[in-house]
């Protein structure tokens, strides 16, 4: 059996290293066929890995350095070459297949930038990751990395995001749209009716699907979403915080009085169901696309569940040659890009 490898920055995230050795017990168990290179401070991560029996096999490079939560991008590309997270980094182009930190994620960006470089092709990386909606997951990017684009980034990150639904998420031929204000072909600013008008052309190639406002980001129309990273984010911390909100008033609205105890009782199965499905930890792991590697972000805050669900994104794209996949797709569009 090929084994895996992936590289884990242990001392990233608001719980790191305990979290990160928890997930990857779990992702260990989860995918047998996975090795791990644990990032990080030798004194404190070989006791909290010899009590996991299952990743007696697994490598640690010694580092006292990390990198803090609030630490400015720009600071740390001088000084930190050597911390837990730039070395993880580094090892994809040479010795893994793919990393994963919970760190800070202004510091990963410029790192991944600097060390593994964009694939030809693409100008820019761009942050995807999943959302639940009524039918299932819908991947959306760019989440927060280009705050201004062009049609031509957009293109790309409906090619990129083309092949992360089919890899990741499973889907054999993932419907495309664009993020606008409206459904109709006038609407929206010009880059992004041009690069819509790219994309009709591009219907051997890529699923497009039109446009597709905010309110129906949920409804499981399509399975990948098109937008700039100023967009993006607000959509996702909307959706994060309207989520939050909707969960802890349902949370206070159950235990009001004796007959709202009552109904949660008698609806217990489809709240847990419901609770489920809407769980973030499942979709714990973004990725930076449109790199010659394979970067994977956990929420910082994330216990080892979702922490693990992050490596095994990470594993399905190594595993599925998402980069070389991307690349052929790629080589084929160079003539709309302009």
């Amino acid at each position: 059996m090929k084994k895996i490898k992936i590289s884990l920055d242990a001392m990233g995230g608001d719980h790191a290293p305990e979290i990160v050795v928890e997930g990857a017990t779990e992702a260990k168990t989860r995918y047998p066929d996975i090795d791990f290179i644990f990032f990080g401070n030798k004194d404190v991560l070989y006791p909290l890995i010899d009590s996991k029996h299952n990743l007696s096999d697994s490598e640690i490079v010694h580092t006292m350095e990390f990198i803090k939560p609030n630490d400015k991008p720009s600071n740390v590309i001088r000084r930190g070459t050597n911390t837990s997270m730039a070395l993880a980094i580094k090892s994809v182009k040479n010795q893994s297949s793919a990393m994963v930190s919970a760190g800070n994620t202004g510091a990963l960006m410029a790192f991944s930038k600097l060390f593994l470089k964009t694939i030809s092709g693409i100008n820019r990386p761009a942050i995807a990751a999943c959302f639940p909606t009524k039918r299932g997951e819908v991947c959306m990017l760019d989440l927060g990395a280009n705050i201004e684009c062009d049609k031509n980034n957009l293109i790309q990150f409906a090619l990129m995001g083309q092949a992360f639904a089919r890899i990741v998420i499973g889907i054999k031929n993932p419907k495309v749209s664009l993020l606008n204000i409206g459904e109709e072909e006038i609407k929206g600013l010009s880059y992004i009716q041009e690069a819509s008008e790219i994309l009709k052309n591009l219907s051997k190639i890529i699923n497009y699907c039109g446009y597709v406002e905010g309110d129906r980001i949920t409804d499981g129309l399509v399975d990948v979403i098109v937008t700039d990273g100023f967009t993006g984010n607000i959509a996702l911390k909307t959706a994060e915080g309207i989520s939050s909100f909707f969960t802890n008033s349902l949370k206070e609205s159950l235990k009001k009085s004796i007959f709202s105890k009552l109904g949660y009782f008698l609806a217990k199965k489809s709240l847990e169901g419901f609770r489920a499905h809407m769980d973030p930890r499942k979709y714990n792991g973004a990725v930076f696309l449109g790199l010659n590697g394979v970067v994977v972000k956990s929420h910082g805050g994330t216990d080892s569940f979702g922490f693990a669900n992050a490596i095994g994104v990470a594993y399905d794209m190594a595993k599925y040659n998402f980069i070389e996949d991307l690349k052929k797709k790629l080589s084929t569009t160079t003539k709309y890009l302009i």
